[in-house]
């Protein structure tokens, strides 16, 4: 074969391969979306809540690529903390990089691996979000930090309160998902009491 045909057929196979990951991409979020507009309802059918997550799991199981021993990529979902990859482990997400990026659980993180054990994360599927005013309030014996408004209760990342110079009893601006119910918040702002 010539050198023209063996480059042809290397693109082909790769715009292929790249088809196969978006297909499987987009079906993974159309998955977690349905499970997450399923848990939103109060009455839930778990067998049909069960099915898309398993249809999620499914679509996505194993979706680690490796870039000819360069890096890793893995894509995965925010919980609030740390990322959980399709892999089904537990990825640390700097609190930093999640309060600079304010990241609302169920976002969806790309993170690259790369040979020399770097992590570089990037969100590439924001989660539909709503703003929210809230109380800040500090749990004195843990020192975790929680937002709190309508009798709901939210937690801070300590990064993003720290960055804002956050105190008890002042306002947060938080961002929370819109069509869920998320333990966690970010912080958009404070704005601090008189």
């Amino acid at each position: 074969m010539s050198p023209k045909k063996d480059s042809k057929i290397q693109k082909e196979e790769k715009s292929k391969h790249l088809n196969l990951v978006k297909d499987i991409l987009e079906n993974t979020q159309a998955n977690i979306r349905k499970a997450l507009e399923l848990m939103s309802n109060e009455d839930i059918d778990n067998d049909v809540l069960l099915e898309s997550l398993t249809k999620a799991k499914e679509a996505s199981e194993g979706f680690v690529v490796s870039n000819g021993g360069q890096e890793k990529i893995v894509e995965g979902v925010f919980n609030g903390e740390k990322m959980i990859g399709a892999d089904g482990e537990e990825y640390n997400v700097p609190a930093n990089y999640a309060s600079k990026s304010k990241l609302v659980e169920g976002d969806i993180l790309k993170l690259a691996i790369s040979k020399n054990g770097s992590f570089i994360y990037k969100q590439i599927g924001p989660i539909d979000r709503q703003q929210l005013v809230a109380m800040l309030a500090k749990n004195e014996s843990t020192s975790d930090w929680f937002a709190m408004a309508d009798g709901k209760r939210w937690r801070l990342l300590t990064a993003a309160v720290t960055y804002f110079h956050g105190q008890s009893g002042d306002e947060v601006v938080i961002l929370v998902p819109k069509n869920s119910k998320s333990a966690w918040a970010a912080v958009e702002n404070i704005i601090k009491k008189r």
